[in-house]
């Protein structure tokens, strides 16, 4: 099956901070692009962490209130010193975590959730910024077709993978939602597809009532 690629979702003309960048000038960049966070490079265009506007918060939180009536919260010393920086490669958050563009979707993703970040600059082999995908980048392959997604899981999972004539099972899609129904000669074949339709772009969920012919999963006791 073809899954999108990270360059194929990904931003090309990124708007990137220099690391001396001052505070203001990241403000008025965030705020002239209507971007939430930019990438911070060095003088080869490598990402050195990203800046963004909870970085730049973190400035103003640590203010006293005039009226007494909030206290400065608590700042591990980490937090500190990005509260009282004044350039960008002293308030972004750094290392910066990367993907690449041959990347698919569901990498990208993963890499999101592991690092708990909403963003990823994408580098080429030389560590060069190419671009970046956000979290609604790869929100968009649930925009892909319904019948776009039946052609797929018809064609490349029953027909090409798995060998199964288009009699045998059949799909339906609707807002990205599979059914699966028909018959297949071996009831193990029915996890994988189902597993196999799954892991396709754009697919939301699968139900499947495949039934079979065959019961191929039970061992004998006697083990003959």
């Amino acid at each position: 099956m073809h899954h999108r690629s990270v360059a194929e979702l990904m931003t090309r003309d990124v708007v990137r901070a220099r690391r001396d960048l001052p505070f203001k000038e990241i403000v008025k960049l965030l705020a002239d692009n209507a971007v939430t966070a930019v990438p911070v490079v060095d003088e080869l265009d490598r990402p050195m962490g990203v800046v963004s506007e909870a970085d730049l918060l973190r400035k103003s939180s640590d203010q006293a209130d005039p009226s007494g009536l909030t206290p400065i919260p608590h700042l591990e010393a980490w937090e500190r010193a990005k509260a009282e920086g004044a350039r960008a490669e002293e308030l972004m958050s750094a290392p910066a975590v990367c993907a690449r563009s041959e990347w698919t979707v569901v990498e990208a993703a993963r890499l999101m959730e592991v690092q708990n970040v909403k963003r990823l600059p994408v580098v080429d082999e030389t560590d060069k910024l190419l671009g970046i995908v956000s979290r609604s980048d790869l929100l968009r392959v649930f925009l892909r077709r319904d019948d776009a997604i039946h052609e797929e899981i018809n064609r490349e999972i029953l027909q090409r993978t798995m060998g199964l004539a288009p009699s045998e099972v059949t799909v339906e899609v609707r807002e990205g939602q599979v059914a699966l129904g028909g018959s297949v000669e071996f009831k193990s074949l029915i996890p994988i597809v189902e597993r196999l339709c799954r892991s396709g772009d754009g697919v939301v969920s699968v139900a499947e009532r495949v039934a079979y012919r065959t019961d191929d999963t039970r061992t004998s006791r006697t083990g003959t």
